[in-house]
């Protein structure tokens, strides 16, 4: 009987629990889903489906050394994937359908509908665990809730990944060719858009590409990344989030090439892996979120007293802060490097959102969808996270009263201002003071084209303030 694997996003061969279990268990076939409206829906960036197809047209080649058949197929949307996946399953004689776990609302009854559609066939579903070190709900408190405070899921992991770390999987052996023709993956999708050449050609396809990235930022930032990670002009990042999130690279192949780069240790040693192991498990931490508290899939906050907050409607400041012309250069510069390439430095992130849910009081989770918009890393649980991190409605969040100062922010982490000239050519005439604030100028600097301050950040950070202590306690 044959097996059937669906990917989502899992491409990749190699560290792939599904596919080795299904390549284990018999003649393996691949499969997968293009869903145009649902991806529409969940408010994926044109670029990133873009980066799902050439990544899927990457993997076609290597599944097709190992003689795995890839199908190609297009659904609407979600609603219909079980009756098209019990189709498929008839048609192919399908034992067993393999699936690696996704863990947002939508996913889950996706996935929980299709295992109902199969229980009227012959062909049965076993899901793994794969793009996380851990399966949500393993890692609680000693009341067997879900953590809420990252300090204490990091202990536990760091407990737990010390006793029994997660192997990397080799890539399965070829199994004998069958004879059932591979699809073609199409170039593009309707209603997306192609990005440009330059923004494609800052992200190249491939496993091979992303284990490159990989093995270079280990051997070569790793050691640095804690103090030159806060710097958006240094190359102080792994540039591989993209990769992860659509799964053409492992958290395990991570963070195993982190130990490795500092001999075995997790919170101790190189300061630059343990602050990078970090940031892994702070990606896991969302994730376990999504499951734990699944009203954050579903646009809510996660601390329920915030969806009170008198957000202000603004579509003039909206758009502006969408289009980089708030006045604010290093909020611009981060909004044109967003535009531009399809990611944004992490300090840049966390400096834009906050400026948005504060400074201008506008909804976080507008900024949330803009960002979905056009990140070609975008995930749900990274994102949502973030977001309501730096909005101070999320767990373990940023204090409401904690605003970032774009100002003092740029001048500390671009003190060049090498970042700011290079997104903002308009004002690479002005000296490495001047340039975080060209207002101070005065007028001076009418030659340049570049908008005033859209708000007074004083006045903004007393209306902000204001917001959240009438809340009645604040969180």
């Amino acid at each position: 009987m044959n097996q059937l694997i669906w990917l989502r996003t899992d491409l990749r061969v190699s560290d792939n629990t599904a596919l080795a279990a299904a390549m284990d268990a018999g003649p393996t076939i691949a499969l997968y889903l293009i869903t145009p409206a649902q991806w529409l829906a969940h408010d994926d960036a044109p670029c990133k489906v873009d980066f799902w197809l050439r990544n899927l047209t990457e993997l076609s080649a290597r599944l097709a050394d190992l003689n795995v058949p890839l199908l190609i197929r297009t659904v609407t949307d979600w609603q219909a994937v079980p009756a098209a996946i019990e189709d498929l399953c008839r048609v192919h004689k399908i034992d067993t359908l393999h699936v690696n776990d996704e863990y947002g609302v939508n996913e889950q009854r996706r996935d929980e509908a299709v295992a109902e559609a199969l229980e009227k066939t012959p062909t049965i579903m076993r899901r793994y665990l794969d793009q996380l070190l851990f399966a949500p709900g393993t890692i609680t408190t000693l009341s067997g809730g879900y953590f809420k405070v990252f300090s204490q899921f990091r202990k536990v992991c760091h407990q737990r990944l010390s006793h029994s770390l997660p192997p990397c999987l080799p890539t399965p052996p070829r199994q004998a060719p069958l004879l059932i023709r591979g699809d073609l993956v199409p170039e593009c999708v309707d209603g997306f858009a192609q990005p440009t050449e330059h923004l494609r050609s800052l992200w190249p396809a491939g496993e091979e590409v992303a284990g490159k990235r990989l093995a270079v930022f280990a051997d070569d930032a790793l050691a640095d990344y804690q103090v030159r990670r806060d710097f958006p002009a240094e190359p102080g990042t792994s540039q591989i989030s993209a990769y992860l999130a659509a799964g053409v690279i492992s958290p395990r192949q991570c963070l195993h090439a982190a130990l490795r780069a500092n001999h075995g240790e997790l919170d101790s040693g190189n300061p630059g892996a343990v602050t990078w192991i970090n940031e892994l498990l702070w990606r896991e931490f969302y994730k376990h979120i999504l499951v734990g508290y699944p009203r954050v899939s579903m646009g809510r906050a996660f601390r329920r007293e915030t969806d009170a907050l008198p957000w202000r409607h603004a579509p003039d400041e909206l758009e502006a802060w969408q289009q980089g012309r708030t006045g604010f250069p290093i909020i611009d510069a981060a909004m044109r490097q967003l535009l531009t390439t399809g990611w944004m430095h992490n300090r840049l992130r966390m400096l834009v959102a906050m400026f948005l849910s504060k400074n201008l009081l506008i909804d976080w989770r507008e900024g949330e969808r803009w960002f979905m918009q056009h990140l070609i890393d975008g995930d749900l649980s990274a994102n949502n996270g973030g977001w309501q991190w730096s909005a101070s409605t999320g767990t373990d969040s940023v204090p409401y009263f904690r605003l970032f100062n774009p100002v003092s922010q740029s001048a500390k982490f671009d003190p060049d201002g090498r970042f700011l000239q290079h997104w903002l050519p308009e004002l690479a005439t002005l000296d490495k003071r001047a340039i975080h604030n060209p207002a101070k100028l005065n007028g001076l600097f009418t030659t340049v084209d570049y908008p005033p301050p859209i708000i007074d950040l004083a006045q903004s950070r007393v209306r902000a303030l204001s917001a959240f202590r009438q809340l009645g306690e604040a969180p």
